[in-house]
């Protein structure tokens, strides 16, 4: 027996193999698993009701009488819209929108608190330096002549309000109201296009008026710490922030003004239609001094 023909043997007890090129010896075959099928991602209705939550409690919040509602709303659609976002197939943008609603009704919500509080510490804090001077002539040129002391108990009271052109004065600022303009609802609504109608039974009213920096402050102070609301008939106050409208020729409250800088310019207020004419202003040249107020017509 040759060499080779030894080699080819198979060693005793061992199956035999055949032999290289004969079928056994091919590449082994593969099964590749299915690919999966994606599926359609199912709506989220944990997240549906986040988002409906943090809206409510977004608009609770906005509420001065009704934050504490508010802030219960927005604590749970934020839990509600992370819990949403770890369900399983289940679309995400509802708890993701949440969640910026919570957040930033938060951030509001604290916002108008604040602000409720500031006002508060204001009426409590009132300073009792006003000064009050009824026009001599035109309304609108008495804003930079200096008021003449008139105690409030005798002028500038809610049922004894001083004239329009009046003079209001603390030791920082003064205020003028320069005109009242009753029934300005269509004047109000053409001045921007977001600006909505008024409620039924309301109208809009400008109010014009003049605020004068007359204090010492070097860094100079706003025209945002005057204030200037609307006390209905019946005692209510209203104010420009409770319904916020673009007034034609809006007056600029951001601005910071300088010893003798004035800031003109018009605010408008929607309040009731039937007694539109029998409310009066209440004015208060500065953030502790007491208020002042002014006849509308």
């Amino acid at each position: 027996m040759s060499h080779q023909q030894g080699y080819q043997q198979t060693a005793p007890g061992q199956p035999e193999q055949p032999p290289f090129g004969q079928p056994g010896y091919g590449p082994p075959t593969q099964t590749f698993p299915p690919r999966p099928t994606k599926t359609k991602k199912q709506s989220n209705v944990l997240g549906l009701i986040a988002l409906i939550t943090a809206a409510l409690g977004f608009i609770f919040a906005c509420i001065p009488g009704a934050l504490i509602i508010g802030w219960i709303l927005l604590p749970i659609a934020f839990v509600l819209g992370i819990v949403s976002l770890f369900l399983k197939d289940k679309v995400k943008w509802t708890g993701v929108t949440a969640l910026i609603v919570s957040i930033v009704g938060t951030i509001v919500g604290f916002t108008v608190f604040f602000a409720v509080v500031g006002t508060s510490i204001d009426n409590a804090l009132g300073s009792g330096d006003t000064k009050v001077a009824t026009p001599s002539g035109d309304a609108g040129t008495n804003d930079q002549a200096a008021a003449k002391e008139d105690p409030a108990a005798k002028a500038g009271t809610r049922e004894n309000p001083s004239p329009i052109g009046s003079v209001v004065e603390s030791d920082d600022w003064r205020v003028v109201i320069n005109s009242v303009t009753l029934a300005a609802t269509d004047a109000v609504v053409a001045a921007n296009q977001f600006n909505e109608a008024p409620a039924k039974g309301s109208e809009y009213i400008l109010v014009n008026y003049s605020a004068t920096y007359i204090g010492d402050d070097p860094d100079g102070q706003m025209p945002a710490f005057v204030s200037v609301e609307y006390v209905t008939a019946n005692g209510t106050t209203v104010n420009g922030l409770d319904k916020l409208v673009t007034a034609p020729k809006p007056i600029n409250t951001t601005s910071t003004l300088y010893k003798d800088g004035t800031a003109t310019g018009n605010m408008a207020i929607e309040v009731p239609t039937a007694t539109a004419g029998q409310g009066v202003l209440a004015v208060r040249p500065g953030m502790l001094a007491d208020k002042v107020f002014v006849a509308v017509k």
